[in-house]
């Protein structure tokens, strides 16, 4: 049955780095494509940290600009991470890991500190290559549907633009899936409130504050004291000449915390393990944003009649304490949107069945074989209190055991160590320990 007349193939709502890599995509594979942002110019309305494990977007520009894609020659980085940083905070102390190796350089093992209005920008502009169309500035707010419930377009203000299919990009907390896909609303602890500051200083200064090569960065997450012993953490990115600092708290937690997140960024920013990495520096940026943690348990429905669902709106998020990660699965599930919807086009058969490739591709790819190999650390780490309180504490009493030197006579290392680790109960310890690295 041959498809009706409509104004575009393919409507894409929201240009962050899953509306901008399906738009790039439904191009090259000779659609007509719409873009429709509702902020004035790609990024503005995203406060990404931001990190991009490289190897999605490697892949789709090897696939499509051919082998002699250059990325390293042509794109929108800031630092390629060459350190990454782990630290356990505790109010005063703090203990802090730091590991470096040639293989985070390798290309489709490298990843990049990103600024959200270059990146989204970037890839804009590769998709209006392709011969896409992008309106900014106009929220969309309604799905079209006809008599079956199959959505055939959108409502942007007072215009109404039909398509054969709408991939539904438009972020985290989407209203559009919520409305109008049956997307449930998120529980309060499967949210979480991002904060992040960028702060202006010179690449020199960042170079030698975090030991690295010109052109070389570092990522670095705490847990601790940075949100005051509630579930999440803190984050900072080495840009070419600013740094993005910021934290990540539950919206339950914070709901129920005597201590509201600007106060834990202000307190953070004025801890002794973090004041001298912004020391000297100037504050250009303030931003918020909602974040999803629930992992794969909180993935709605994908495929719809007319409509796929991919990037934050799919929930397509990982957040593993020691890795977060968010964009590359949201380029690749754009990619693999686009491709099935383009598909279906090509079949002539935009139903829920003829659009069921995407959710085969998603099923077979990291996308959802990642997010499914962790589904239950999200629980783990949620009712895992004492990672952010008591754990921070134990590690700095350790090492202050071994390092702090008085003049007093010392013990044997394991006796000065073992009353510590006692102390918060030797067998829950390991049982908590153990839970955590089978979740893992």
């Amino acid at each position: 049955m041959a498809l009706e007349e409509r104004d575009f193939d393919v409507i894409v709502v929201g240009a962050g780095c899953a509306g901008a890599s399906a738009a790039y995509t439904a191009a090259k594979l000779g659609k007509s494509v719409l873009v429709i942002e509702r902020g004035e110019s790609a990024g503005v309305k995203n406060m990404t940290g931001g990190r991009l494990y490289a190897h999605s977007l490697r892949d789709m520009f090897k696939k499509y600009e051919g082998e002699d894609f250059d990325l390293d020659g042509d794109n929108p980085f800031e630092r390629r991470i060459a350190h990454e940083r782990i630290c356990l905070l505790d109010a005063q102390g703090a203990m802090t890991i730091d590991y470096t190796s040639d293989k985070l350089g390798v290309a489709g093992q490298d990843s990049y500190a990103v600024l959200p209005t270059k990146l989204d920008a970037w890839l804009c502009e590769k998709a209006e290559d392709a011969g896409c169309e992008m309106i900014f500035g106009i929220p969309v707010e309604e799905l079209l549907k006809d008599e079956a419930s199959n959505v055939i377009g959108v409502r942007a203000g007072e215009d109404e633009m039909t398509a054969q299919v709408v991939i539904v990009a438009e972020g985290q907390n989407s209203l559009l899936t919520e409305r109008f896909l049956g997307a449930k609303r998120p529980a309060t602890n499967e949210m979480a409130v991002g904060i992040k500051e960028v702060f202006e200083l010179p690449a020199k200064d960042i170079e030698s504050r975090f030991l690295c090569m010109p052109g070389e960065g570092a990522a670095q997450l705490w847990v601790g004291d940075c949100t005051k012993g509630n579930v999440g953490g803190g984050f900072m990115y080495t840009n070419e000449d600013t740094i993005s600092l910021g934290l990540v708290a539950t919206i339950k937690e914070l709901s129920e915390s005597d201590t509201t997140i600007y106060q834990m960024m202000e307190d953070f920013k004025n801890h002794p393990a973090v004041a001298p990495i912004i020391a000297g520096a100037k504050m250009v940026e303030h931003s918020g944003h909602m974040v999803s943690e629930g992992g794969a348990n909180m993935t709605p429905q994908l495929v719809h009649g007319g409509a796929l669902v991919c990037g934050d709106a799919a929930m397509l998020c990982m957040n593993l304490g020691y890795q977060v990660r968010g964009m590359d699965l949201a380029i690749a599930s754009g990619q693999m949107a686009a491709e099935a919807a383009c598909a279906a086009i090509d079949a002539e058969d935009v139903s829920a069945a003829g659009l069921a490739g995407y959710k085969t591709a998603m099923d077979g790819s990291f996308v959802m074989k990642d997010l499914n190999t962790f589904k239950k650390w999200p629980a783990t780490m949620e009712h895992w209190d004492r990672m952010f309180t008591e754990y921070p504490k134990m590690v700095v009493e350790i090492f202050d055991s071994m390092f702090v030197v008085d003049g007093k006579p010392q013990l044997p290392l394991m006796k000065r160590i073992m009353p510590i680790v006692k102390q918060r109960g030797l067998v829950k310890l390991g049982k908590e320990v153990l839970a955590a690295i089978k979740a893992l």
